[in-house]
Parts: structure tokens; C-alpha cells; sequence
């Protein structure tokens, strides 16, 4: 038996969140709903220009791979998650913030100088969310964050696609790919945002390789993907380079294929407020359901349910108990 559910790689974030008017984001020149990486100085800038907006959410560990490991530790999945953090009072916040929620990292690792990464989430009234997003030392993420032992020792490799940006975290998503496959560990990437897509297919299809067992990604980023307006052609197109996959499509449920089926999932109707974190909720309730012996169809019952339970209140995580709730009340158990 494998010692990790899921051994997970991408950027380490501290995330602060700030509800927004649309014409806010258009004053300071904004782009709604998408991630735009930013220089520390134009974070600032965008932070002076809020000040005194309420913040919705406490500070916490971020990130979109961390969201999701997060997640399936807090269902009950054993995770490692390898990332880069600076020697900094954030880094030792993003730390001491996954082992309390109980996954594993390179904590006794030496850590450089420079600034911790942080996002600057930016919640509108429609409950979208708009990223601005300083990677600080998390963009040098590299091989040499790679735990290969721990990897090899995994069920599942799950890779954030945001690392698409940075040259030496994408060679450190494909070393890992390639560490999973040679030792029978399943692969899965999630697309993570629709200007991954748009902007760095070609880094996307190297972390791809010749396919992965399992993809996640949103009706969005599926269209993009396959450059049609058509969802069965997306569907068509992710299964030329995914064994099985998740697409969400929002209020209207999800499509996940198990290898053979397509199932549709049907949605949970809530009031949404804020869509920060759905998708990384999605990911990781699916990951712990599938590394648990569920079906795909059962795995995407249970994280719909879950990412409904995010949307329904401010901020990417869930209370630690309310995902036992949600695995007894979906899978029974």
C-alpha cells in the first residue's frame, strides 16, 4: 500500500481576499475572473487602493495544487505537497498551515531569502473571482523541491497548471510525470485557469506528455482546449489526452468521463458568493474519492457537492469537519 493518497506540486501562496464592485476592477485596470501575474510593486499598488475594504476571509495557505491536497487531507487522503517557500514570517504561516491541516512537505528543507508568494483574490458582486497573483520565490520552484521517494511512494501525482508560466517549475511538474510513471503512480493536471490554455498550450501539452490518467479542467478552459464553441468536441478532444477526466460546467453540474462512461453530474443549487477555490475543491474531494476505491462517478458526486459547499461562502477552504459531513452524507462512510 502506498504511503500517500496524493503527492501533489505547485505554487505556495498566502491568499488574501477582498469583496469588489465590477467598476472597481475596471478602475484599476483589472481583468475579471482571470489569474494576471503581477510584479510586487502593482500588488501594493492594488492593496493601497483598497484600503479599508473588508476582508472576507482570514489569511491562509494558498495556492491552487495546495487547495486541492488540502482538501482531500481534510476528507481523509494521506498528501505530500512539494512547493517553494521563502525564509520569511508568510512562509513559516504557509507551512505551519498545511502540517495543521496534515500534509506533508519538505519542512526541515534549508529555505532561501526573498518573499514568500501572495494572492490578492478580488470577489465581485457575481461572485467571480479576479486573481493578482506575486509568485515571489514560488516561481523558482524547481526540480530540487521535487521528494522523489515520496512521489514514487503515491497513488496519485497531481499537477497545478499554473506552473506552466515558470520554465523551471514546468521541467519540475514533467520530472515528476515522468518519476510517476516509471514507478506505476497515476497522473493527473488540472488546466487551472482559461489563459493557461490560451497563452501556454504548448507548456501545457509538454506537461501532458503522451497523456495523464486523469485531467480536471472547466467548461472554459475545455473549449479553449479543443478551439470550439462545442462541448462534445471538447469532450472529444480532452480524451486524446486523458484517460479519464472531470470537465465542471458551474450551475449546470459536471461532465466526468470514467474511462468508458460519461457521467453526467448533476448540480447542487446554492446561492454563490464567491467561486474562489471551486475548482481546487473540486480537484481534491475527487482525488481522495477516486485514491479511496470510489467510482469516477461517485468521486464527481462527492466534489460537486463539496465545491457547491465553497461557492456558498467567502473563501477557498472548507471547516475541517464540514468534509466529514460531506463524505458521510455522499459516499456513506
Amino acid at each position: 500500500m502506498k504511503k500517500y493518497h496524493v503527492y501533489g506540486i505547485g505554487a505556495a501562496l498566502v491568499d488574501t481576499e477582498i469583496q469588489v464592485q465590477d467598476s472597481e476592477l475596471t478602475e484599476m485596470g483589472v481583468e475579471k475572473g482571470l489569474m494576471t501575474l503581477v510584479d510586487e510593486a502593482r500588488q501594493q499598488e492594488l492593496l493601497d487602493k483598497l484600503e479599508g475594504h473588508l476582508v472576507h476571509s482570514r489569511q491562509a495557505s494558498g495556492g491552487s495544487g495546495c487547495n486541492s491536497v488540502v482538501a482531500a487531507a481534510y476528507f481523509g487522503a494521506k498528501g505530500y505537497y512539494s512547493c517553494k517557500v521563502a525564509a520569511d514570517s508568510h512562509g513559516d504561516f504557509f507551512l505551519n498551515d498545511i502540517r495543521d491541516a496534515g500534509v506533508d512537505s519538505g519542512f526541515d528543507a534549508e529555505r532561501d531569502g526573498g518573499i514568500t508568494g501572495k494572492c490578492l483574490v478580488l470577489i465581485s458582486p457575481d461572485a467571480e473571482r479576479s486573481m493578482n497573483t506575486h509568485l515571489g520565490v514560488s516561481a523558482e520552484l524547481s526540480i530540487k523541491e521535487l521528494n522523489e521517494a515520496a512521489l514514487a511512494d503515491s497513488a496519485y501525482y497531481y499537477m497545478e497548471g499554473y506552473l506552466v508560466t515558470s520554465d523551471s517549475g514546468r521541467a519540475a511538474a514533467i520530472r515528476g510525470r515522468q518519476v510517476a510513471e516509471q514507478n506505476g503512480v497515476k497522473t493527473a493536471l488540472s488546466f487551472s485557469d482559461p489563459g493557461m490554455v490560451e497563452f501556454f498550450r504548448d507548456g501545457l501539452s509538454d506537461m501532458l506528455g503522451d497523456g495523464v490518467d486523469l485531467l480536471f479542467c472547466n467548461e472554459a478552459e475545455a473549449l479553449q482546449w479543443a478551439g470550439s464553441e462545442s462541448l462534445d468536441d471538447a469532450v472529444s478532444a480532452i480524451k486524446q489526452v486523458a484517460k479519464q477526466f472531470a470537465i465542471t460546467l458551474g450551475a449546470k453540474g459536471a461532465l466526468v468521463f470514467d474511462g468508458e462512461q460519461l457521467h453526467s453530474i448533476a448540480p447542487c443549487k446554492v446561492n454563490a458568493v464567491d467561486t474562489n477555490g471551486a475548482g481546487d475543491m473540486f480537484a481534491g474531494a475527487f482525488l481522495y474519492a477516486i485514491s479511496h476505491g470510489h467510482s469516477a462517478e461517485a468521486a464527481g458526486k462527492l466534489a460537486s457537492r463539496a465545491a457547491a459547499e465553497v461557492v456558498s461562502d467567502y473563501g477557498p477552504r472548507l471547516p475541517g469537519p464540514k468534509h466529514v459531513e460531506l463524505r458521510q452524507e455522499v459516499l456513506g462512510q
